[in-house]
């Protein structure tokens, strides 16, 4: 059937916001200037945060060479002070954290395929983990793509840089700075790029040399730069544009208030030719460095001292002569290719050119008809022709060749069907599971992005004074709030239909039956099929399938299955799968929404965590304190416990009625309120109740106290997942009631034992309950300590449950359960 393919033509005298905002004549003039300078800087470390702000911010917009930022990882290891959000899930919240963050301190972002584990002590650990050799190629793959003069590294490869992975962060900098340039170190990146060498390799060191515990023989020599300047041109001091960028990190609590005045860096040479007093000494940072280009130069000096602040348009005829210019240049150049771009984006903003592909609905299923307004403006009265547009689908293009009147909106209204290939909207990195600590990425060509190149995107031909310009944008849909205004989001591609587990974990500690709900969700209209779920030999299901039936998209249906475990222990993982016109469907869906950062839709597989376990629990009512994001409460509820979450009403009521009050992760941190409610909980805990408080850093604390005893937390932690925990009061209560804790208790523990312990208390009131330590380490003891106080019963724990229990780690939920039935011994 020949797909039919309406194009209109509307002509609209309304104002339309831009997905980009248009820059400021002061930008553009920023952006002009900055096309004489020839050069580039690569920034090197570990994480999202780890990065120097204030230092990109100046590189890219004071010395205006094309700055970039390699975080090895994204953060998945990371904490999160906005949600419940852990693993990758966090990594896609601060993947668009950093992004957020780049848009304002000019630099670009690339990451590798480097999975953050969590904290580790040690280099070794860290590079065994990632499986060295390929988080080094990315590094080396990294330096040939973007070639930069100077690579910057934020810490040492030594244990000066404390957490393992920033000093493997440097220590693989090191290394491929040497590598980068050797055609036989990874040769297969030859096909896509070519062999370089950076001029030289520094250490933006924190004091000047940092010689604190520096290895015997490291004698070399440092700069100072003054990178606090005040940018007149931009109205700002890159102190306040590093400020505004690092307060982007919010997951990680990193708002920043702006510090104005002089700031002095310290760079210390580590590899290359070394600098006396400027980061790119015997660097050509001017045209003069690519064959041919003098005109390039004197044609872009003639337009800085030409432009009109009042009339950006009146610089389109100069930049027209550059990109002629250009053209004649060597077009495999990197810097010839990246000028280029930075001339055809300064064109459409002197131009006032903006244009914008708009879904009618913020996702589709590949096949499916799409439709898509395509939207064209010119602000001024230089002219322009839109000679064609070109978008993704069958029979998508349309030759026009229309005159853009001044001001004038045109709305092109299409349907297109979308291609049969194109693949559902994952994250690239997260397509295949995890290889220990490493994502699987197989396309060499996909490392170093952020996220996803776009699949749907419209093609712009516009003709300019006999200049052809085609850009591309991928599409966005948009929709108004009522109360925030205008919102895009990402458009996506979904599967044509997805299953959910309601529950990412089910506890049956007999072999009673327990019913799991499946909901079955429509991502576009009219979907049939049967649903079910995958159970291993010994497990069953009734129903074992169920059909559904749903008529429009976004709808969904919820099915329960009665699913009954084998009498003798076991833990297992079951998938979902809804089975549709011969194909079958095991993803799940999962939208990650806060207002700093656009809206990531993942889909997971559609998995949960089984477990036929010996567990038991005397406490049926838990009051829970809800801190920084986790979902404890959740998994309580799998071990029989009502929970109630504590709000400001919910504490203000009769405490007594609680078996045991559970305090969330770095809720003294938080919840400033916990100030007025303390001498309450207290109280509480005195009268007989059982208080169990997890994890508090030792800064910024709300309340003085946070114990009925003197009780100071530190940052000791265990990061060794698999370290061997000891018992110091083997017959505490805790460790057998109403669960007989062993060693085997502490298997398949995931990312750490703890963090955040106990590191000095009143000896005589608290019990430490369990020691263990890292390799090469003291032994620690602050990880569970008990008190009682009057009638009642204090815990504090860095026990990393808030990981343990929501990925269904059996031997955290028989110790978590001791911990709340201490108060309820029968």
């Amino acid at each position: 059937m020949k797909q039919s393919i309406t194009l209109t033509l509307l002509l609209l005298s309304l104002s339309i916001k831009a997905q980009i905002p248009a820059l400021s004549s002061s930008d553009i003039f920023q952006g002009i200037k900055k096309l004489n300078v020839v050069g580039s800087v690569l920034h090197i470390a570990a994480h999202p945060d780890d990065e120097n702000t204030l230092m990109l911010s100046y590189l890219s917009k004071d010395q205006m060479v094309i700055t970039g930022y390699l975080s090895l990882t994204r953060g998945d290891g990371g904490q999160n002070l906005i949600g419940p959000e852990q693993g990758y899930n966090i990594g896609v919240i601060r993947t668009q954290e950093l992004l957020g963050a780049r848009k304002i301190d000019g630099a670009q972002q690339f990451f590798s395929r480097a999975y953050d584990f969590g904290f580790s002590k040690t280099l070794d650990e860290t590079l065994n983990f990632w499986n060295r050799d390929k988080v080094l190629g990315d590094v080396v793959w990294m330096i040939r793509k973007f070639q930069p003069d100077v690579i910057i590294t934020r810490f040492p490869p030594d244990p000066r840089a404390g957490h393992g992975h920033h000093q493997a962060s440097a220590f693989l900098a090191e290394k491929a700075f040497q590598l980068s340039a050797d055609a036989n170190a990874y040769p297969d990146h030859l096909k896509f790029v070519k062999t370089w060498q950076a001029k030289r390799l520094v250490w933006n060191t924190f004091t000047p040399g940092f010689t604190n515990k520096a290895p015997a023989g490291e004698k070399n020599s440092f700069i100072s730069i003054e990178i606090g300047g005040y940018n007149a041109v931009l109205g700002k001091s890159y102190t306040e544009i590093a400020a505004e960028s690092r307060s982007q990190h919010r997951s990680q609590g990193f708002g920043s208030a702006p510090n104005r005045g002089t700031r002095i860096d310290y760079f210390l040479h580590k590899e290359g030719e070394a600098a006396q007093k400027d980061l790119f000494e015997g660097i050509d940072l001017s045209w003069k460095r690519v064959k041919g280009s003098d005109q390039v130069q004197s044609l872009v000096t003639s337009l800085i001292q030409s432009y009109s602040v009042n009339d950006p348009s009146a610089s389109v005829p100069g930049l027209l002569k550059i990109n002629q210019a250009l053209n004649r240049l060597d077009s495999t150049n990197l810097y010839v290719k990246t000028k280029k771009e930075e001339v055809k984006n300064l064109i459409v903003q002197c131009l006032g050119l903006w244009f914008e592909s708009n879904p009618m609905e913020f996702s589709s299923v590949a096949g499916d008809v799409a439709a898509l307004n395509i939207s064209v403006v010119k602000r001024s009265g230089y002219p322009v022709r839109l000679l064609s547009l070109r978008w993704t689908g069958k029979s998508s293009d349309s030759t026009l060749n229309l005159a853009l009147d001044n001001n004038q909106a045109n709305v092109f209204s299409i349907k297109t069907r979308l291609p049969e290939s194109l693949k559902i909207s994952q994250p690239y990195w997260l397509e295949k599971p995890l290889d220990k600590g490493s994502f699987q990425i197989d396309n060499q060509q996909d490392i170093g992005y952020p996220e996803n190149r776009p699949e749907t995107i419209t093609r712009y031909v516009f003709e300019i004074d006999g200049q052809i310009f085609t850009f591309s944008r991928p599409w966005i849909y948009k929709y108004t709030n009522p109360a925030e205004g205008e919102i895009y989001r990402p458009f996506e591609i979904r599967p044509a239909v997805t299953t959910n587990i309601t529950e990412p974990v089910f506890l049956f500690p007999t072999a009673s039956p327990k019913i799991i709900n499946v909901k079955v969700e429509a991502q576009k209209d009219k979907v049939t099929g049967k649903v079910s779920l995958v159970l291993p030999s010994g497990w069953k299901s009734v129903p074992q399938s169920a059909d559904f039936d749903i008529a429009e998209k976004y709808k969904g249906q919820t099915f329960q299955f009665s699913v009954t475990p084998p009498v003798s222990n076991q833990e297992i993982t079951i998938t979902a799968i809804a089975s549709m016109n011969g194909q079958t469907f095991d993803r799940s869906i999962r939208t990650i929404d806060y207002r700093h950062i656009p809206p990531q839709t993942i889909f997971p597989v559609s998995e949960a965590r089984l477990a036929r376990v010996n567990i038991k629990t005397t406490a049926t009512r838990i009051g829970y304190i809800a801190g920084a994001g986790d979902d404890v409460p959740l998994a309580l509820q799998q071990i029989g416990c009502q929970v109630t979450m504590l709000d400001v009403a919910e504490l203000s009521k009769d405490l007594s009625v609680y078996d045991a009050i559970v305090v969330g992760v770095r809720a003294y941190n938080t919840e400033a309120r916990l100030l007025h409610d303390q001498a309450k909980l207290m109280d509480y805990v005195k009268n007989g109740g059982t208080m169990v408080v997890q994890y508090t850093i030792p800064n910024n604390l709300k309340v003085k106290q946070i114990g009925p005893y003197f009780l100071q937390t530190g940052r000791d932690r265990i990061s060794e997942e698999d370290a061997e925990m000891k018992f110091l009061v083997p017959d505490s209560p805790l460790l057998n009631y109403p669960n007989k804790i062993t060693s085997k208790d502490f298997d398949g523990w995931i990312q750490e034992r703890g963090l955040y312990f106990a590191q000095d208390w009143d000896k005589t009131k608290y019990k430490a309950l369990l020691s263990g330590n890292d390799t090469g380490e003291m032994s620690k003891e602050g990880a569970l300590l008990y008190a009682q106080y009057g009638k009642g019963h204090y815990i504090y724990t860095g026990l990393s449950f808030f990981r343990e229990l929501p990925a269904g780690v059996t031997g955290a939920y028989r110790l978590f359960a001791n911990l709340i039935s201490v108060g309820k011994k029968q």
